[in-house]
């Protein structure tokens, strides 16, 4: 079984999430690919929709790989996929170098998506993190950790589709894990989807301000 588009999937995952309705959520969806699919799960919940900026750590001369994830805050968090950083013998200044390159582009988005909104606070909150599916985990491990400094009330990662073994080892960093696929044989994430194109900036900056004005019209928080 695949998912028809992003669209299909976060009305899939928001029927798994449906004891959450009136539970004061926010839900942040991993840009870019995440967001299509954390719309249809705020839009199912009546919850507000924010982005959380990740991006992965490439590792030199092979894009493909990642050393990790940068998350943007008040204080940097990065984490690693320790066991590529250790096949490639990456340096702390290869790591340092390649975590300022992607804070310059966080910083960017952070401008172009917001549109001079401020971001959602997780603080004493039901937050859910979505992305359109996971393969090393880590990009989603940073914005759980970033977003677990905020003392939400609770911490739920939902996705379609990851390796189980990633799906295992995210169990640790949430109060609840969605997943509606574990997958023992994965490959890649787009794999799962009949229709999965790139998703541009501008739809971003479209799905936020179409939710916005959509609780706007409606009275809903």
């Amino acid at each position: 079984m695949r998912f028809q588009d992003r669209e299909d999937a976060g009305r899939q995952l928001a029927a798994a999430l449906g004891h959450l309705r009136d539970a004061d959520c926010i839900v942040y969806g991993l840009p870019r690919g995440g967001l299509p699919v954390a719309l249809e799960v705020a839009r199912a919940l009546r919850a507000p929709l924010d982005v959380i900026l990740v991006r992965k750590l490439c590792a030199p001369f092979n894009p493909e790989l990642a050393l990790g994830a940068v998350v943007d805050g008040e204080k940097p968090e990065i984490v690693l996929n320790q066991d590529i950083v250790d096949r490639l013998e990456s340096s702390a200044e290869i790591i340092e170098a390649a975590a300022a390159r992607e804070l310059e582009e966080i910083r960017r988005r952070h401008k172009v998506y917001l549109c001079g909104h401020h971001q959602e606070q997780a603080t004493g909150r039901n937050v859910i993190v979505v992305d359109d599916g996971l393969a090393t985990g880590a990009t989603a491990r940073a914005a759980l950790r970033a977003l677990r400094r905020q003392n939400p009330r609770r911490l739920i990662l939902a996705v379609p589709v990851a390796p189980r073994e990633v799906a295992m080892a995210l169990r640790a960093e949430v109060d609840e894990l969605v997943c509606l696929r574990e997958e023992d044989d994965f490959g890649a994430v787009g794999a799962f989807y009949r229709s999965f194109p790139q998703v541009s900036d501008a739809e971003v900056v479209g799905i936020l301000g179409q939710w916005r004005d959509e609780l706007a019209r409606s009275g809903a928080r």
